[in-house]
């Protein structure tokens, strides 16, 4: 009697880890193609900045302190920032055009050295009025940010109205002046 032949096909054992593979390919390239709702329901909206005073930390520009946001009633932008952060990079040419159009940015450098932002900057352009210099991310983490960049706006009684996380793109130049619009209103 002879013995039957094994099959020479693959089996599951091959083309379920392949299959599970591939799906997870697929879900990661969607991710990166389709990233989800940057605009954060974050606890801190509607409240108000924090008391913070952060020393320059360019030397052509102030440090930022609290009290700038009330001063003179008008909405800004709060962009929190390092030279070292890829994507603060990518935003540069956004927040140029921003400033261009007449918004106030102002910038938080994160765990950064004075020459590193003087670099960044002299590199990628200045968009901002004043850059306080937030060593120890205290403000970054006050203010409810966890990464760079992230964007806020700030009503003109230093209240937080919205927050970006991530790089400001061409598109989304439109939401962060329709953001700063309401909060000057």
């Amino acid at each position: 009697m002879s013995e039957p032949v094994p099959s020479k096909r693959p089996g599951i054992a091959v083309w379920l880890p392949l299959g599970l593979f591939a799906a997870f390919l697929v879900l990661v390239v969607v991710g990166l193609y389709w990233p989800a709702d940057r605009e954060v329901s974050s606890a801190f909206i509607g409240k108000p900045l924090p008391a913070f005073d952060l020393p320059p930390a360019s030397e052509d520009r102030p440090g930022l302190a609290t009290t700038v946001f009330k001063q003179d009633g008008k909405p800004r932008l709060l962009n929190v920032f390092a030279s070292w952060c890829f994507p603060c990079k990518v935003e540069a040419p956004q927040l140029a055009a921003l400033a261009q159009q007449g918004v106030e940015i102002d910038g938080v450098a994160i765990r950064d050295r004075k020459e590193d932002v003087a670099g960044f900057l002299k590199q990628y352009g200045n968009p901002f009025k004043r850059i306080g210099k937030d060593d120890l991310s205290q403000v970054q983490l006050a203010i409810g940010s966890s990464g760079v960049p992230e964007t806020f706006v700030i009503d003109g009684k230093g209240i937080i109205r919205y927050q970006h996380i991530g790089d400001i793109r061409q598109e989304d130049i439109p939401l962060i002046l329709r953001k700063l619009a309401e909060a000057g209103q």
